[in-house]
């Protein structure tokens, strides 16, 4: 996994939240966040750039 960046799920998936409800996921390709700053969690929206994430 790269030290940077959303984790990107690519193919046929489902995304499920807490309460278990599908999550719209009708693209080929979704970046998932990993900084857990995004504002539209769980997909990513390019926070992690101005807060620097790191993966350590």
């Amino acid at each position: 996994m790269p030290p940077r960046g959303p984790l990107l799920v690519r193919g046929d998936f489902e995304i499920l939240d807490e309460d278990n409800q599908q999550l719209d996921s009708r693209r080929g390709t979704v970046a998932l966040c990993r900084c857990g700053a995004s504002a539209i969690k769980p997909f990513c929206d390019g926070t992690h750039k101005l807060n620097k994430f790191e993966n350590r």
